[in-house]
């Protein structure tokens, strides 16, 4: 009799347990959060805009000095202008300190922290970059010395720091000077139809589309340029890569392009295991390469 209650008790919490567990909420999806600062850099904040305050990271080399002239990386992280943080592009600011640059990696306004468009995202790093030449003095760097690197929606921001006159948003000048070299991972440039989104990521307006897009927006004159790309990219289209470097040399400009076979989007990245890892040595000797030939480095 014992056991028959038993084994009544035994299924009845089985049946009841299913329902329960079928109505549990799932796990919730890890979502990004400003940060105030990063290990290894000190915090400034560069822009304020309503209420959101937009720092930059600052990583000094060793043997630093505010007497210094040195040359100076500004890193942009990807991620769609809707998500993504510095603490990504940080890596290549504390890569450009090891090789004794100040590297810098700033924050911009995505959609999901601050409800940003890529019209603002632009806006940003076009300030950062102001920011940093109007404070080369205390950063102990050489305002003429600026690289600007940036990966995916950070490459768009990066190469649009070195577009002179008005950018796509209201109020939005272009640095002082242009960047001494632009280095650019996965890129977004095109942003029209065929490119990166298309008038979609844009409301719907080609016409905004239009006018965020680097290859229609670009000088003559451009500063040096290396880019990154993977073949395989199923989310910016490596023709776009193609198309631009084609369109910078063809009007006298230095560009190359460094090819990945068979890999795609952040190519570099884990996931794409020892290929990956290989494709992430081939970069940072390639980006060092360029850096030292333009005295840079």
């Amino acid at each position: 009799m014992q056991t028959s209650l038993f084994r009544f008790a035994l299924v009845s919490i089985v049946l009841l347990a299913g329902p329960l567990a079928a109505q549990s909420p799932a796990p919730e999806k890890k979502t990004d959060v400003t940060p105030l600062e990063l290990p290894g850099s000190e915090p400034r904040i560069f822009r304020t805009v309503g209420d959101a305050e937009l720092r930059l990271h600052i990583v000094k080399p060793a043997g630093w000095s505010a007497t210094d002239k040195r040359a100076c990386l500004v890193s942009f992280f990807g991620g769609g202008w809707v998500s993504g943080t510095p603490e990504s592009s940080i890596r290549w600011a504390k890569w450009a300190a090891a090789k004794g640059l100040v590297g810098i990696a700033p924050d911009y306004r995505t959609r999901t922290r601050f409800q940003g468009t890529p019209e603002n995202c632009v806006s940003d790093g076009r300030a950062a970059v102001r920011w940093v030449q109007a404070h080369a003095a205390e950063l102990g760097i050489d305002p003429a010395k600026v690289i600007v690197s940036g990966g995916s929606a950070g490459g768009h921001v990066a190469a649009w720091t070195a577009i002179a006159g008005p950018g796509p948003d209201e109020g939005d000048p272009a640095p002082e000077l242009s960047p001494a070299a632009l280095i650019l991972f996965n890129p977004v440039t095109d942003t029209k139809e065929g490119g990166y989104g298309g008038p979609k990521r844009f409301g719907n307006k080609p016409e905004r589309a239009l006018a965020c897009s680097v290859p229609d927006r670009m000088p003559t004159k451009m500063p040096p340029a290396i880019v990154f790309h993977g073949t395989a990219d199923a989310t910016v289209p490596y023709a776009n890569s193609v198309a631009f470097r084609d369109k910078l040399v063809a009007t006298g400009n230095r560009c190359e392009l460094v090819t990945f076979e068979g890999l795609g989007h952040s190519y570099y990245s884990s996931k794409f295991g020892e290929a990956g890892k290989a494709a992430l040595k081939k970069t940072e000797a390639e980006a060092a390469a360029f850096l030292s030939s333009l005295g840079l480095l």
